[in-house]
């Protein structure tokens, strides 16, 4: 069965807008990429999952490096203009930088990175993965900066959002009692 984007049941997933920024064939180059993934503590690794034909994927895997960057809420501009066209045909990074967007060289790989975002991470590339019609790329965090006051950008029904209400967690009497019925109802 076939999953395709913007399908009505595609779009009930929750993700934030990872912005990838790499350097290789068609140079300096950033994409949006709603599947980006934390994916072990130690060591950090991440995982995006970009389409098999994106320059973001050719440069990558001709510098074995990228950087993703976690879209801040008041950068849902800079999400659409990266995930609008591609980098084969399009310089975003210029079209970015002329909308008023600034970025910064990283610290440990060579490419920009995205200034005033949630989260800026520096990959090396360590596995490539097919799935399906993606490839998943896995890094290794090797440089992470916070953005200071920042709060990412979440993406549901095609839509951005912003989580400004928590919802709380159960109370501790609610969670004991939880914790004997998982007792009592051990194998």
């Amino acid at each position: 069965m076939d999953l395709p984007w913007g399908n009505e049941k595609t779009i009930m997933f929750i993700t934030n807008v990872g912005l990838i920024t790499s350097k290789g064939i068609y140079g300096d180059n950033i994409m949006a990429a709603e599947w980006t993934h934390h994916v072990s503590y130690s060591p950090g690794l991440i995982a995006v999952c970009l389409g098999l034909n994106r320059a973001t994927l050719q440069n990558i895997n001709s510098s074995k490096e990228f950087g993703v960057n976690l879209t801040a809420t008041d950068q849902n501009i800079l999400a659409s203009v990266a995930g609008g066209s591609t980098g084969k045909e399009i310089d975003k990074v210029k079209v970015l930088k002329e909308l008023g967007f600034k970025f910064y060289k990283a610290k440990k790989i060579n490419t920009l990175m995205v200034k005033d975002a949630a989260l800026n991470l520096e990959c090396k590339l360590v596995k490539q993965i097919e799935l399906g019609d993606h490839m998943m790329l896995v890094g290794e965090v090797i440089n992470a900066e916070l953005g200071k006051g920042k709060e990412p950008l979440a993406y549901h029904r095609l839509k951005y959002w912003k989580l400004d209400k928590n919802i709380e967690k159960p109370s501790e009497k609610e969670l004991e009692r939880i914790k004997n019925i998982v007792q009592e109802n051990k194998k």
